[in-house]
């Protein structure tokens, strides 16, 4: 049995994967996790959706990052961005057609669609402007600006569940003069859900 017991041992240390091993994503996955924070429980709340944040995955030089927009909009490495999410959950998704769309050029025009942003803060209240941005407008700008294609239906305020306490805590705070109901956004969820991506990976 402890013959078993080493060799099973030495097999694993040669040829096991770490806890800090990932696979081999590619340019233009959107990844997905949930943070611990008051804004994160509301936001879950109101989308009825465990994903509260998300960002676009990009390969530099055989190393793995995240586009995303936490303030300011930046490129984090992917790793990283993973400790970051409650207890390193997290989930990848792809374009199903992403063979034929993502060319080349394409996941050029897709970088640079986003680059536009690097720097800006973060959108706290959630508008639709450029000044400012939120991580799935991040995402699904890029996607829309690049590409033509929308991820995820937009929305409008007055259609999320916003009666729960915790969610008009953190409303009145945003809002002291009242909710911009007709605000269009789009959230993490509605991307996580669009029929145009399929799950490549999920720990």
């Amino acid at each position: 049995m402890m013959i078993r017991m080493v060799l099973l041992f030495i097999f694993l240390a040669m040829f096991g994967c770490s806890a800090e091993e990932l696979p081999a994503f590619k340019d233009g996955d959107l990844v997905f996790q949930d943070v611990q924070s008051s804004q994160s429980a509301a936001l879950k709340i109101a989308t009825h959706s465990p994903y509260t944040h998300m960002g676009v995955i990009f390969v530099e030089e055989g190393k793995q990052f995240v586009y995303e927009a936490v303030g300011p909009v930046k490129y984090t490495p992917l790793k990283k961005w993973i400790r970051q999410g409650l207890n390193g959950h997290f989930v990848v998704k792809r374009l199903k057609d992403r063979e034929q769309i993502l060319t080349e050029g394409a996941v050029r025009k897709l970088k640079e669609s986003g680059e536009i942003y690097e720097g800006r803060p973060y959108d706290f209240h959630f508008g639709w402007s450029e000044d400012r941005i939120y991580c799935s407008e991040l995402a699904w700008k890029m996607y829309n600006t690049a590409l033509g294609i929308e991820i995820g239906g937009l929305q409008r305020f007055r259609d999320f569940d916003l009666s729960d306490p915790a969610v008009v805590k953190i409303l009145k705070q945003r809002f002291p003069e009242g909710v911009p109901g007709e605000e269009i956004v789009i959230s993490p969820a509605s991307i996580f859900e669009s029929d145009l991506l399929l799950t490549v990976y999920e720990n």
